[in-house]
């Protein structure tokens, strides 16, 4: 059985500059380094960055990305950081809790995003999306 996300592991076309993205722009902790990648963390979440020649930098069309948490108090400073850092957004915010989507410096679609599922469902449940059904356990 599985028993959570284990780790992310993100194909980068410059390690250098991905891992400064991750570590000066996110703050996320540098845990070891090598000529080919990269092992960060956060509490909870492993990082991998894995140089690869054949990643391009531009964004996927469809609406796969990463989530970040952050606490609603730090969410106007971190919004504010990544923008004077030039980071480009991705979409804006149409659910939710507060959300900021941008890209990484190879197109990765991440966001930073206050709240959690449970949030997400005491909202849904007032404004359920179409076809939405709930499966509470009885």
């Amino acid at each position: 059985m599985l028993t959570g996300l284990n780790h992310l592991t993100l194909a980068v076309s410059d390690l250098p500059r991905s891992l400064a993205f991750y570590r000066d722009v996110l703050n996320l902790r540098v845990e070891a380094t090598w000529d080919a990648g990269a092992y960060l963390s956060l509490p909870g979440l492993w990082l991998c960055l894995s140089l690869d020649a054949q990643r391009g930098a531009e964004p996927s069309v469809d609406y796969t990305h990463y989530a970040f948490s952050l606490d609603q108090a730090d969410f106007p400073a971190f919004t504010q950081k990544l923008k004077a850092a030039n980071v480009r957004e991705w979409r804006d915010n149409r659910s939710e809790g507060a959300s900021f989507y941008f890209l990484d410096p190879d197109g990765h679609k991440l966001e930073a995003h206050v709240g959690d599922l449970a949030s997400r469902l005491v909202a849904c449940r007032l404004k359920p999306y179409a076809g939405m059904r709930f499966y509470d356990e009885s």
